[in-house]
């Protein structure tokens, strides 16, 4: 009889599989879920996920990199492009698409349908926010997908409980092609620790703020040092016009103290280790339109 010590081990599978869909769907939701880490920014505002951001799972035989995109939409600013860029480089290289709707969506995005339709790589629709619906509104927007998938492609979940999260990435890995880890296997990221940093800033202006002043800021990391007991951190808050500096900042400087505390302890609870944040506020006029600017933001590819 065969020694099972002796038999050739399991091929290694890696590949990218990147998450597209329109705003407000559930992609980061959904991508933190998967890493068990907060990645992703969440807001109730549409756009707030602006750059691709990748999350590395490994496992001893196989390589998952997610990829969280931008919402798709109709570039209205230069940064919008920017934005649709990261989402067609995402299809250009994946070896899996997991492609978001949720339970209220009420027609099949057939341009998206149509860009979809080419690529030679699975296609797994989920279906999130099913924890907002019965069964019978379920039974009948699944149907509404099946003119367009198969039943295997289809997932109903709920990224924010995690139900049925557990079986897509079951098919993720049945589906993942053959081939040697695309990264270190100690890593968990594409992007480094400044970069985290910006964003959670920028999420608790998202969270803080009406109208435009969110659509129009950006944070820049212009300081990041790690001391033995405390991370100090500087953070220079980007706005397009002088009266959005005056509201950000707030009567006093109390609306951006509020963001820094509650930045801070969110800073803290991601790296581990006490955090010093220090943040000014500075008028970029039009940097959404301007690419020499979105180039030192980031943006550009």
């Amino acid at each position: 009889m065969e020694n099972p010590a002796n038999a050739p081990a399991s091929p290694h599978k890696a590949g990218f599989v990147n998450i597209i869909g329109k705003p407000n769907v559930g992609k980061s939701t959904l991508m933190n879920r998967i890493m068990g880490e907060k990645f992703s920014i969440i807001t109730p505002k549409a756009q707030t996920t602006r750059h691709r951001i990748m999350g590395i799972i490994n496992g001893e035989d196989y390589q998952i990199v997610y990829s969280d995109t931008p919402g798709i939409i109709t570039p209205q600013y230069e940064l919008h492009k920017s934005m649709m860029r990261w989402v067609s480089n995402s299809l250009e290289d994946a070896d899996i698409v997991l492609w978001v709707s949720e339970i209220g969506e009420k027609h099949v995005d057939e341009e998206l349908r149509e860009r979809l339709r080419n690529l030679e790589v699975p296609i797994f629709l989920l279906l999130n926010k099913i924890d907002q619906a019965n069964e019978d509104r379920l039974r009948d927007k699944k149907a509404m997908w099946l003119e367009h998938f198969s039943d295997e492609q289809i997932f109903p979940i709920s990224a924010l409980e995690g139900t049925h999260t557990d079986t897509v990435l079951e098919a993720i890995r049945e589906h993942l092609p053959e081939h040697p880890p695309y990264f270190p296997k100690d890593e968990w990221t594409d992007k480094p620790a400044r970069f985290f940093a910006s964003e959670i800033v920028r999420e608790k202006i998202f969270t803080n703020y009406k109208q435009e002043i969110p659509y129009s800021s950006e944070v820049v990391i212009s300081e990041f040092k790690e001391k033995e007991e405390i991370i100090v951190i500087r953070a220079e808050i980007m706005v397009e016009r002088k009266s959005q500096k005056g509201i950000l900042i707030g009567k006093g400087g109390e609306a951006l103290k509020k963001v820094g505390v509650e930045a801070r302890k969110d800073l803290e609870a991601f790296f581990g280790q006490k955090v010093f944040l220090e943040t000014h506020v500075k008028v970029e006029p039009d940097w959404r339109q301007q690419e020499r600017k979105l180039r030192r933001f980031g943006y550009m590819q």
